[in-house]
């Protein structure tokens, strides 16, 4: 074997742009990520033994694990080079106990970013297995697991069978249905602003907004009391009582972290969070760029924003080559907040020399726009801040005060770079006149505006998270999955860019909080994640976070077990009950969605709600439903049966046979005449075949 020294990555992406680093005395091979796991069909988790996990090769790595055992037999050493987080040293743990490598030949490596520079770095400083990250990723495995394994089976007994609950993903759908009640409940106040066009003796015009009398602050809460200020206003004297002239600075963004990565390429570019992760993903693994293979930005999951002193010292060469001395930051303190983990650097590029026109046409357009996003902010994050002038007007007449505020942008610091899109007030302009303290006057006109206050706004992905990671829920490596989870689950639904709890999402939040409020609570979920965080740094044992949470969780889900109900999933509609007049529900059961009154059980009027075919019935051109058989087979069957006996497990379409003109029946494999005499099909995928006849 010409290859002795053995690197094992997660990805082939990575394992490219390695092997082209460390050149031919390395053999760079993928792990395709996680090896082992827990099983799938069974708890896995033996809680009477300690919580002792069952590890299982995961049937899609055997190949993978089979042609690593091979390459074992002849190589001096194993490199275990997986992610730099909890994830990747469980990786690197289960790789070693499923290859068997002895304690003497592996060695722990990690990078940041994927460049000559750090990954020889690493290879020539490698570490032994952090036991404690390990640990710390296999209790929120198993924690996930008990909670998960114990919890979906309990939804589909009692709400609807198919469904799943998660530790952290029911907090989130909690955080959505919670919104939308707000929403739904949310009664508009009404306030009205006044505003005041005035003028000097040279005719030059202020506007400002009434703000005051007699130094307490003017609420306005209908027109009456609008009306009688107004008749107040006029006819007085008024004076320019006060302006302030003052510079205010706005400070440069911090390197971007996981969520705000996610947050920012959601606003510019309606990024799905997934998506941006993948991207990300991209452009760290690394990018062809010409004759040379190197990722372009440092690691993506991260809640630290802290950045190496040498990159530090590469952006401020860059500014002042680019910008001017002038444009250079002051280095940045970062706060150590609860819960961060600093174990690596904040998003960066790899190089901030690497320009983004520069390697445009070695990427995708999205790659580009999100490199683009990422050392943007970079540069900007070590720029100096923006400088603006504030001028503020005060014009007062008769104890009433009118405020006039604008500013214009003096030094443009880092917005030269990055600007970020804030919330304008409606006095916050630019003013283009200044008149002297104690000029006189004139009231030109008044403008009453009437406004509602309006009712929070829906989540949408990149805000979502943003809570999540304010309240200390989940991690930056499980935003992007607690998302796509409760979008394939049919809890929420993506419109018009926000997330809107279904039904189905409604009914099982409205049962995990009733019915499990403490495990279904944002503190809980994050004094969990905290423990998390102690166990990897070794101030907790795993055990003790395990035994503490699972025994009351088990006394609880054998309660719910024993004395609960099963729930309907019912939705309201616009239809009345027929008998009674009541308004119909939207409801479901293990046979499809009908129409119940809402008054059940007084009154027990239902109206099933079947699948139309697209095509009519081939036999009497009626209307041809989706039914079930007894033994729980669907079919497409005509309406108008016994009349009708048209039954097939293939739907009617709209289409003709080309051959007989009879309808055609259509299934996911192919189309197919309905004419028992006539042999047409049309595969889907493939060449036409004539149909062949069962021997039965």
């Amino acid at each position: 074997m010409k290859n002795k020294k053995i690197v094992i990555v997660e990805s082939p992406a990575k394992a490219k742009t390695i092997e082209k680093i460390l050149g031919k005395e390395f053999k760079v091979v993928a792990s395709y990520g996680h090896v082992r796991d827990l099983p799938e069909k069974e708890l896995g988790v033996d809680i009477k033994d300690n919580f002792k996990p069952k590890y299982v090769i995961i049937p899609s790595r055997k190949e993978v694990v089979k042609n690593l055992k091979e390459l074992l037999r002849e190589a001096d050493h194993f490199y275990l080079a997986t992610d730099p987080d909890r994830e990747g040293e469980a990786i690197a743990w289960h790789l070693v106990n499923v290859l068997n490598i002895p304690k003497d030949k592996f060695s722990r490596v990690e990078f940041h970013e994927i460049t000559p520079r750090v990954v020889q770095e690493a290879i020539n400083n490698p570490r032994d297995l952090d036991i404690s990250k390990v640990e710390a990723q296999q209790a929120r495995r198993i924690l996930d697991r008990l909670v998960g394994y114990e919890l979906s089976p309990l939804l589909w007994k009692k709400v609807k069978r198919g469904l799943s609950a998660g530790r952290v993903q029911s907090v989130a759908l909690r955080l959505i249905c919670e919104r939308e009640k707000e929403i739904e409940q949310f009664i508009p106040q009404e306030y009205w602003y006044i505003w005041g066009e005035f003028a000097d003796k040279t005719n030059k015009k202020i506007y400002g907004r009434l703000i005051s009398y007699e130094g307490k602050e003017v609420n306005l809460k209908n027109e009456e009391e609008v009306n009688k200020i107004l008749e107040e206003l006029k006819g007085i004297n008024y004076i320019v009582k006060d302006v302030n002239k003052k510079e205010e600075k706005k400070s440069s963004p911090q390197p971007f972290i996981t969520s705000t990565l996610q947050q920012e390429a959601s606003r510019r570019y309606a990024f799905p969070v997934g998506k941006t992760m993948k991207i990300a993903q991209t452009l760290y693994e690394g990018i062809d760029i010409g004759e040379e293979r190197i990722g372009l930005i440092t690691y993506m999951r991260t809640d630290s924003t802290r950045i190496a002193p040498e990159a530090r010292m590469e952006a401020i060469k860059c500014i002042e080559e680019n910008f001017g001395k002038e444009f250079i930051g002051g280095e940045k303190k970062t706060k150590k907040k609860l819960g961060i983990q600093d174990a690596h650097e904040a998003i960066r590029p790899t190089s901030v020399f690497r320009l983004p026109e520069m390697v445009r046409p070695y990427l995708s357009e999205d790659q580009f726009k999100l490199y683009k996003l990422i050392w943007e902010r970079f540069i900007a994050s070590q720029m100096a801040p923006a400088i603006y002038d504030v001028v503020e007007i005060y014009v007062e007449g008769n104890k009433y005060l009118f405020l006039s505020k604008g500013r214009k942008l003096k030094f443009p610091g880092f917005m030269s770079v990055y600007y970020e899109e804030e919330e304008e007030s409606e006095i916050d302009k630019e003013i283009e006149y200044v008149p002297e303290k104690g000029n006189l006057l004139n009231l030109l006109n008044l403008y009453p505006e009437q406004h509602f206050t309006k009712p929070p706004s829906r989540y949408s992905e990149a805000t979502l998270v943003r809570t999540l990671e304010r309240f200390g829920v989940g991690r930056p490596s499980t935003y992007a999955t607690i998302i796509e989870t409760l979008k394939e689950r049919e809890y929420v639904v993506v419109k018009d860019r926000f997330l809107v709890p279904t039904t189905l999402g409604k009914v099982v939040n409205e049962f995990l909080v009733e019915k499990f409020p403490n495990l279904i609570d944002v503190k809980f979920t994050a004094k969990m994640e905290e423990d998390l965080d102690k166990i990897e740094t070794g101030k907790v044992e795993a055990i003790e976070v395990l035994k503490r949470f699972y025994p009351k969780f088990k006394e609880e889900l054998e309660e719910v077990y024993k004395n609960s109900d099963r729930v309907q999933i019912a939705e309201k509609t616009d239809e009345k009950c027929p008998i009674c007049g009541s308004d119909l529900q939207l409801r479901e059961n293990k046979n499809g969605k009908y129409y119940a009154c809402s008054r059940y059980p007084e009154c027990k009027y239902t109206k099933p709600i079947c699948d139309e075919a697209k095509g009519k019935c081939p036999l009497c051109g009626s209307t041809v439903v989706k039914k079930r058989s007894k033994k729980g087979k669907t079919f497409w069957g005509c309406s108008n049966y016994p009349k009708c006996t048209f039954a097939s497990p293939y739907e009617p379409t709209h289409e003709k046979c080309p051959i007989c003109g009879s309808t055609l029946l259509e299934s996911n494999r192919f189309k197919k005449c309905s004419n028992k005499d006539c042999n047409y099909i049309l595969w889907k995928k493939g060449r036409n075949r004539k149909w062949k006849k069962s021997k039965s």
